[in-house]
């Protein structure tokens, strides 16, 4: 009941007043007159669920602390568990955490838990892993609309704004994801942050023609004030320099990493300005576009909605 319930609350205070009505309606059957009626361990499983469900509080999990990779697989796998079933059409995202997450989809049609899905690939690496899983394939030009998609982010503020590309494959992210009826991003907590910025460096895919000129444009822009563009150099699969050329990527562009010491004041006006910049493919900001965010820390996994998700549903 619980569950159901808060599944229609979006802020912290609807929250716990869910829970508040459903710990008072359970607590009258530990009384003498119906514990007869259920027994003792259905009651303190309902108690249990009102503690451990609700959304943006961490689950205790047992054992060892998990490596930053397990953390990945748990969160991975979990999009799928709970968001892919048989039929659909989905967006399987680029990087070492959506990477387990086709990991999975691979898994589950193979044991037949799933069936008759189809995947549109955001970067060439996502494409080979899955084909070497048996997913059925498609594009954005026979399959124009998808009912979810599932990827990862370099940083994720207060309000679910993303920064992406760090693999470099955020232009093709965006056209996928952006039509996805549900946008399900996975992270660990080392992804969260107070502002966008200085947590991680801004991707921005610019045509090689003139790029220092491009560079030059974008580090005027208003909004993105104090911004540092560094040209990506060796592959285009990280931001570290690890070789002497340009970065290419997938589309044959280049790449420049904005680099801030002060969080940006409006990501969205940052977004805008840099869209309107000749010579600019796509940026790395995420503004808008998340459904769910599933984070994944030391002591569990938890969920975060931006507000007003459950009415933007229908």
């Amino acid at each position: 009941l619980f569950n159901f319930a808060r599944s229609f609350s979006t802020t912290p205070a609807q929250v716990m007043a869910t829970r508040g009505l459903a710990v008072r309606w359970l607590r009258p059957l530990r009384s003498n007159k119906v514990r007869h009626a259920l027994p003792a361990s259905v009651v303190a499983a309902g108690l249990a669920c009102c503690t451990l469900s609700i959304p943006g509080q961490k689950r205790h999990v047992t054992g060892m602390a998990a490596s930053q990779d397990e953390l990945k697989k748990q969160v991975g796998y979990k999009a799928v568990d709970d968001y892919v079933k048989s039929g659909m059409v989905i967006g399987l995202g680029t990087g070492s955490t959506a990477y387990f997450a086709v990991e999975r989809v691979g898994q589950k049609l193979k044991s037949g838990e799933l069936k008759d899905v189809v995947a549109v690939p955001t970067s060439k690496r996502t494409q080979e892993q899955a084909e070497k899983l048996g997913i059925t394939l498609a594009t954005l030009d026979t399959q124009p609309k998808l009912d979810v998609a599932i990827d990862g982010a370099d940083s994720v503020d207060k309000s679910l704004n993303l920064v992406k590309g760090g693999g470099g494959a955020h232009f093709r992210e965006k056209i996928v994801e952006a039509a996805a009826r549900t946008f399900v991003v996975i992270v660990d907590e080392s992804k969260l942050c107070d502002g966008l910025g200085p947590h991680f460096p801004i991707p921005v895919e610019v045509v090689p023609f003139c790029h220092e000129h491009t560079a030059r444009t974008i580090k005027a822009l208003p909004a993105l004030e104090g911004c540092e563009p560094v040209l990506r150099l060796g592959s285009a699969a990280n931001n570290k320099r690890d070789g002497d050329q340009p970065a290419v990527t997938d589309n044959g562009n280049y790449i420049l990493d904005l680099h801030f010491k002060k969080p940006i004041k409006d990501a969205r006006a940052a977004a805008k300005q840099l869209k309107n910049t000749i010579g600019v493919v796509e940026h790395g900001f995420f503004t808008d576009m998340t459904s769910v965010v599933i984070v994944a820390g030391k002591e569990g996994i938890y969920e975060k909605k931006p507000k007003g998700w459950l009415w933007s549903r229908f």
